[in-house]
């Protein structure tokens, strides 16, 4: 039986909330049926619509795993060196690895497998420097299988879509549930939203212990320097 798998990211990018990952593996007949369905880039669909959807892949797929990387993690990660392209790299790979594990512990017990074929893995690539980073992830990659590494291939290939589908839908119950946590609605988390500036200027310092805010970014140490100049000015 030919498995697929795709693997994508929400978050990377955003001041506030978590990065979350996710992987989808699925058969080709199970990725028709998602296709029909309306699977598609997660960018493409309202919220709504990917509720709707993250429910159906997951009942639709062979399996599904999905890991968020808080802001303090990231932190960690960066201040010690690594970047976030190669932290995605080694999270993506942990999720293959499971994923592989999970797949063939289901085929082992499967009376009708006859054969096991070699997984074809699609990855959307968070680096410009395609062939580099697929090197880079192959080192933490378990098990044989073909990899397909590249930009937008969450429009290009269902069965990341349905990946991306379900990363946007946890991060987007992660972001609610820090808002209902800290009794704020900051927007999106992103630097290019002004609801997000706008909190990060007026409460940056009263939440910088809550575990919310990515701290090794610049958009925050520009917020929290900004008002403690603010702070300065006002005593002077």
């Amino acid at each position: 039986m030919k498995i697929y798998i795709g693997v994508d990211d929400s978050g990377r990018g955003p001041v506030i909330g978590p990065m979350v990952l996710a992987g989808v593996a699925a058969t080709w007949q199970q990725i028709r049926a998602m296709k029909k369905a309306g699977v598609r880039d997660s960018k493409k669909l309202s919220a709504n619509k990917r509720k709707q959807l993250a429910e159906l892949i997951k009942q639709t797929c062979l399996a599904y795993i999905t890991a968020i990387i808080q802001p303090t993690e990231i932190d960690a990660r960066v201040n010690a060196g690594l970047n976030m392209n190669k932290l995605e790299a080694i999270k993506f790979a942990k999720i293959i690895n499971e994923l592989i594990k999970k797949i063939q512990q289901v085929q082992t017990k499967s009376q009708t497998e006859l054969r096991r074929e070699r997984p074809t893995v699609f990855i959307d690539c968070p680096s410009t420097n395609i062939k580099a980073w697929k090197n880079y992830l192959q080192q933490y990659i378990d098990y044989d299988c073909t990899l397909i590494v590249e930009h937008k291939a969450d429009a290009k290939h269902v069965v990341v879509g349905a990946a991306s589908i379900i990363a946007k839908t946890v991060r987007d119950q992660q972001i609610e549930k820090i808002k209902k946590q800290i009794g704020f609605d900051f927007g999106s988390g992103y630097p290019s939203d002004p609801l997000t500036i706008h909190f990060l200027e007026e409460h940056a310092h009263k939440f910088k212990h809550a575990g919310i805010f990515r701290k090794s970014w610049q958009t925050w140490k520009n917020a929290i320097n900004k008002k403690q100049q603010k702070k300065l000015d006002e005593f002077f």
